[in-house]
C-alpha cells in the first residue's frame, strides 16, 4: 500500500509550493513538487520537479505557457529532495522570471 504525503506551502500573497509524492516499502515510487504563482485569479506552474514520464526532470515554463524540459540523472528520491530545496531557496527568483513576460 501506497503511503501519500500532499500539502501546500505559501510563500507570499498568489505564490506558493504544491509537494506530493507517494512512497512503497520506504522508496518514492511518484512525486511532483511545483511553483504555483497566481495571474488574473487562475494558478499558473513557473517550475516543476516530477517524474511523470517514468523518469526525473524538471519542467519550466513562462507566462505564455511555454515549457522547457530538463532531463535529470538523479534518482526520484534525489529529485524529489532537490526539487523541494531548489524552489524553496529559489521560489523568489523564478516567480521574478515567471511575470517578467507578463506585459509583453
Amino acid at each position: 500500500m501506497a503511503k501519500v504525503v500532499d500539502f501546500v506551502v505559501v510563500f507570499d500573497n498568489g505564490v506558493r509550493k504544491r509537494h506530493y509524492h507517494e512512497t512503497e516499502k520506504g522508496k518514492v515510487v511518484y512525486f511532483a513538487v511545483q511553483l504555483e504563482i497566481e495571474v488574473k485569479g487562475e494558478w499558473k506552474v513557473a517550475i516543476r520537479y516530477d517524474c511523470s514520464h517514468g523518469f526525473s526532470h524538471v519542467d519550466k515554463y513562462d507566462i505564455k505557457g511555454n515549457q522547457t524540459k530538463k532531463l535529470l540523472n538523479l534518482s526520484f528520491e534525489s529529485t524529489l529532495t532537490y526539487g523541494d530545496w531548489d524552489i524553496n531557496k529559489n521560489w523568489l527568483k523564478y516567480k521574478k522570471e515567471f511575470l517578467k513576460g507578463i506585459n509583453e
